[in-house]
Formats: structure tokens, sequence, C-alpha cells
């Protein structure tokens, strides 16, 4: 095959490969979020003249661009701390973007099997991608990273609807706008593919336009006239000073026997500072030991809360025996300023090749990324909320705030405050911490509550219930920051009732597929 004929094949994949892009772009820490509102349009706009199983190869190559430019970051985190050399780093990658490519390419494929009227179209594609999404969430323990709705978290207006539709209410709105202008362009524009058919259905494509301008236009006047609401709870709710401290400790030296007076010399130091608060916070695992079962190293941990007269959270792993069977876990633990633990959290949702090996008879020969504390067990302490003066906080441990459930769950069991505690010096210097940051602001506003998060090396900060960022660190520095939070009790309607828009979905997608058939053969009858 000579080049030109080369190119003529893959020519019409280009469009794909640029939405691909402009989807990365369109996430922190770029923080080019308007480019979500119409990155998809070059995809939307070439599926026109293809067949659904083009156009699946055309979502697969935006999926595929998208998400190996979106989580690049899983390279150097496998060669650094996995000790992987750089093929089988890149080819975790690529296997990882291969799989979450499926859904884009679903999407595609999807849509155009369906063949919705063009003035139903942008309808469709947010019903589909948002479905698609909500299985991406909750498939194979969920990997929910990259759901197009965190790239709005700094759009203030917008995230405000977040309290009844969660992130995905944003995804469908995104959708809803990149449909909008692929069936603009394809209607009026050069090509005027389907310009007759919209000359037939004038009044349904108009009506299907205003309708589809009216709900984008509504989601921000949702958020302009919420705002004033959250404002007036904020001020009116009692408040409470929390700290972070964020030692900003090294990964290879983290679990080094060498540092761990360097660790907890450092940790010392930073919370002197960040008194006085009625909570200090302090990240996932920042105690290189066993809290407990070190009598010299818990003792010094305990000497100092006993010293600054306040309750401590703390991160740690920790091991139970039971007969012949030893469990670890990754570990909260609230101390009260006596040094008394007085409720622990044990991470529930785990990393999976992080924190634990899945189907590791089969697995025998792959090993976890870190190796300090042994292969963990999910906790069995549910999202039971952490009790310090007269709050509760839900606690989330890293990976725990991409999932919505968790946070729902530990705010209608009484939590007034969330905090995630999180290591990310896996990412080192990459855009990862910012887009792991931002799953908190939608986390704050879903539930409207006040989110502290507390990171080894960064970003650690507030958020408000209104998702504003009050405070962040800079990445790799000692940390230590105190802020006076509201601790709202007001319950959502998506605390109550979750991702109803993501169920809804599904359902509409199982009917498409259903009233098809019915309709192609009636039109066969007609005929």
């Amino acid at each position: 095959m000579n080049p030109i004929s080369r190119l003529s094949i893959l020519l019409p994949y280009f469009p794909a490969l640029v939405s691909g892009m402009l989807l990365t772009l369109a996430f922190p820490d770029h923080a080019l979020y308007p480019v979500a509102f119409f990155a998809l349009v070059p995809l939307w706009t070439s599926m026109a003249s293809m067949g659904p199983r083009q156009a699946f190869s055309a979502g697969m190559v935006t999926g595929v661009s998208h998400f190996l430019t979106l989580i690049y970051w899983i390279v150097p985190c496998l060669t650094r701390f996995g000790k992987l050399n750089i093929g089988l780093s890149l080819a975790c990658l690529v296997l990882l973007s291969l799989y979450l490519a499926l859904y884009t390419g679903g999407f595609a494929y999807i849509l155009n099997k369906l063949a919705p009227r063009p003035w139903l179209a942008p309808f469709w594609g947010g019903t589909v991608w948002v479905g698609l999404e909500f299985i991406r969430s909750h498939a194979l323990t969920g990997f929910p990273w990259g759901v197009l709705g965190y790239t709005q978290s700094p759009n203030i207006g917008l995230v405000q609807m977040a309290d009844l539709t969660g992130v995905l209410g944003i995804s469908f709105v995104l959708l809803l706008s990149n449909g909008i202008l692929a069936q603009a362009w394809l209607a009026l524009g050069p090509q005027n593919r389907i310009k007759s058919i919209v000359q037939e259905q004038r009044g349904a494509w108009i009506f299907s336009l205003v309708l589809g301008i009216f709900l984008v236009a509504g989601a921000h006047a949702y958020g302009f006239f919420r705002l004033p609401h959250v404002q007036t709870w904020i001020k009116s709710a009692p408040h409470t000073k929390i700290s972070v401290v964020q030692g900003n400790i090294e990964q290879d030296q983290k679990w080094d026997k060498a540092f761990k007076d360097f660790t907890l010399d450092r940790y010392t130091s930073l919370s002197l500072k960040a008194c006085p608060a009625d909570l200090i916070v302090w990240p996932e695992t920042a105690l290189p030991f066993y809290y407990g079962r070190d009598p010299v190293y818990s003792s010094r941990v305990d000497q100092l809360i006993r010293q600054t007269r306040t309750h401590f959270l703390l991160g740690s792993p920790a091991v139970d025996s039971q007969k012949e069977s030893i469990s670890y876990y990754n570990r909260a633990y609230m101390l009260n300023p006596l040094s008394m633990v007085t409720g622990t959290y044990d991470k529930t949702h785990l990393v999976p090749f992080g924190e634990y090996v899945p189907f590791q008879n089969l697995l025998w020969f792959v090993k976890k990324l870190t190796q300090a504390a042994g292969n963990f067990s999910q906790g069995r302490t549910g999202a039971v909320p952490l009790n310090f003066k007269p709050h509760k906080t839900g606690v989330l441990i890293c990976f725990e705030i991409l999932f919505p459930d968790i946070s729902r769950a530990f705010v209608q069991n009484g939590a007034d405050i969330l905090t995630t505690i999180t290591n990310d010096a896996w990412f080192g210097q990459t855009s990862a911490p910012a887009q792991h940051f931002s799953f908190g602001v939608l986390r704050a506003v879903e539930n409207r509550r006040s989110l502290v998060r507390a990171a080894n090396t960064g970003i650690s900060g507030f958020i408000d219930p209104s998702g504003k960022i009050l405070l962040a660190t800079q990445l790799f520095v000692p940390a230590a920051a105190t802020q006076d939070l509201p601790a709202l009790s007001n319950i959502t309607f998506y605390t109550r009732h979750g991702d109803l828009i993501g169920i809804f979905a599904l359902v509409a997608m199982a009917m498409g597929f259903m009233i098809k058939p019915i309709k192609n053969k009636f039109r066969r009858l007609g005929q």
C-alpha cells in the first residue's frame, strides 16, 4: 500500500484525534475548562459519514489519544516506585488507555447505531455518554478518573448543579453543548450533510436547539441563583478551625527505617506551627510504623498530642492478628487531646496493584507497587464519621475521593465535615496531583460540606461547600495551614438519592435499543 492510500485511510480519524487532545486540555492542570464545551465536536461531526464500526474506531482513537495524554503519569510512577522497566510501564499505560477508550468507542458506536433524528442527537449523545461514564465508575471496582464533569471544577457557576445531579449531570450538560454545536455545524456548515433533513423537520430542529441552549444556560443560571443561598448557609453555620500538615516525605524515603526520626520530627515541628486548632490532620500513612505497636514512636506521637491539647487525625498502616491470619489495613486514627483513640476508619476502596493484588491466586507473579505494609485488606469499619469536639468528619483515604457514594454515606451518617488524606508522592511533578485535587471540589458541592485535604507532598488545602478553593499548598514543600471552616448540616438532593441521572441514562439506552428494531419493523411493513 502506497503512502497516499494509507493517508486516505487514516485521514477520516484525524478529527477524532483532535477531540482526544482537546479533552485532555480541558482537565487540570491545563485549566482550559471551557474547551470541554466543544472538545467532542470534531469526533461528532466526523461520525456523520461513518458506519457503526468505523464510528467505533473513531471513538477508540479519541479515547486512546485522550487517556494516553491524561494518565501518562502512570509511567513514571511504575518505573520509579514499581521498579518496572520502561517497556512494561508503557505497556501498562497503553492497556489501561485501551480499556478506557472502549467507553468512548462505545459512545460513538451506540450513537451511530441508534441514528437519532438530528434534533434528538444532542440529548441522545448526553444520555449515552453519561450512561457509559456511570458504568465505568462501577465496573471492575470502578475507575472514574477522567469523568468529563471534573473538567469544570474551576467553573464555580456550573458545578453548583452537582448538589442535584452529581458530577454526571455536569457531563450531560457538556455533551449537550457539544451535540448542539456539532448538529449546527452539520446543518449549517460547508458539508450541509443533514441540511435536507433539517429543512423537513425545521420546527423540531429549532425547538431542540432552543431547548438545548436553554438547558445549558439554565445549568449556569441555577449556579448563579444557588450561590447566594449557599453563602448564607456558610455565614450562619457553626465554624471549626482545622489544620493540615504536609510533611513532604519522599516516597523512596518514606519506609526507610533510617528516616523514621526525620519524618516524625518534621511532622512534630509542623504540627506545633499549626496550633491552635480544633483538629490537626496528617496525610495517609504519615506514620512510617504501626501506630500502637511500636511503643517508642507511638509514645512520641502521644506526647505531641498531649502537648498541643487538640484532636489529631493520623494516617497509619495497621495490622490485626486473629489466630493464624494477619490482616493489614490502610487506617485513619482519631485521637483526642489526651492521645486516646476515639475512632478509626479503614480504607474500603483499595487501589488494585497499589494496595492489593486482585486474583492473587492466578496473578501470583505480580507484585504490589508498594511493599511496605503487605497486602492491604478491605476495611470493615463502614462509613462511620469520626468525632472531634462537637463535629463529625467523614474520612476518605486517597483513591476513595473518586467515588461519590462513599462521601454520601458519611454525610448521611452525620458528617458535617469531609476530610480526605492522601499520599500523592507517587505522581511526581505531573498533572495528576491537580487532577486528584479537583475531585474534592465536586464532593464538597455534591454534599454541601467543607472539605479538608491533607497530602504528603501536596496538594493540601481547604474547599468550602460552594466549591470555592479557600487555600491550596504548593507541591513538594513542607507546609502547615489552618482554616476556619463552616460545618453545614443541610442534606442535598444528591446526598439523598445519588446518581439517578446515571440510572436513568442506562434505562433510556436500553429502551432505545428495544424501540429501534420495532420502528424498523413497522417501517418495512409500511413499505
